[in-house]
């Protein structure tokens, strides 16, 4: 593996091919390597189509839509590419480090997660689950919005979390719930999305799991943090 932990809160990764990491995440390097800035990950699509209903919206729906937009625009993370020949060191706020290895298999991370990952994977920023317009009210409400970044293919990704990650198996025969704060990834063929427990004009403002949740289906892992606090 490429990837090192070095403790609970740093990773060597070892350059051969380029890497991607958060801007502000590099610790130190040893060799001949350069930093460049990344652009943005994933198509624009969703977001067009977002900006089309702020446009032609009346006045709260198109308040709404600004909203979403911004949620949108949230999953991006100003990331920075090293090339060259050496090692690099990778933390980030003294936040713990996982280390995962995809090997064809789909990840869906939040943005604000990610730390670093192998240039080679296809990243994409897709919209979580389905519900209309009360899914979108509870994606706002649960902080957790409604866009996440998706990465597939082959190769490694560290994410940061608070206290560490724990993981949990999903099958087919029961899903599993996951307050939107503690949410870190869904690894696997999984559907995420955004469930209320209670009516959703009670659900805004309210961010615990108790009220909004996060409904996990489908066949994979689910990493979950072990803290409700967001970077």
């Amino acid at each position: 593996m490429a990837y090192e932990k070095i403790n609970s809160k740093v990773v060597k990764v070892q350059l051969g091919a380029p890497v991607v990491a958060r801007k502000g995440a590099m610790l130190a390097y040893k060799g001949e390597v350069t930093f460049v800035p990344h652009g943005m990950p994933g198509g624009m699509g969703g977001m067009a189509g977002m900006a089309g209903m702020a446009g032609h919206g009346g006045g709260g729906f198109g308040g709404m839509a600004g909203q979403l937009l911004q949620r949108a625009a949230g999953e991006h993370v100003s990331m920075m590419e090293a090339v060259g020949q050496g090692e690099v060191w990778y933390g980030f706020r003294g936040q713990h480090v996982t280390v995962l290895e995809l090997t064809g298999q789909q990840l869906q991370v939040e943005a604000d997660r990610l730390l670093v990952h192998d240039s080679g994977l296809q990243s994409s920023t897709v919209q979580v689950g389905q519900g209309g317009v009360r899914g979108a009210i509870s994606g706002m409400a649960s902080g957790q919005g409604l866009f996440t970044t998706q990465l597939s293919g082959h190769g490694s990704v560290a994410v940061v979390s608070h206290g560490g990650t724990f993981a949990i198996e999903v099958d087919p025969s029961r899903h599993v719930a996951v307050d939107p704060q503690s949410y870190i990834a869904a690894l696997g063929q999984l559907s995420v999305t955004v469930g209320a427990k209670v009516g959703w004009r009670d659900a805004v403002g309210r961010g615990s799991g108790e009220a909004i949740q996060l409904q996990v289906t489908g066949h994979g892992t689910v990493y979950v943090q072990a803290s409700e606090q967001k970077p």
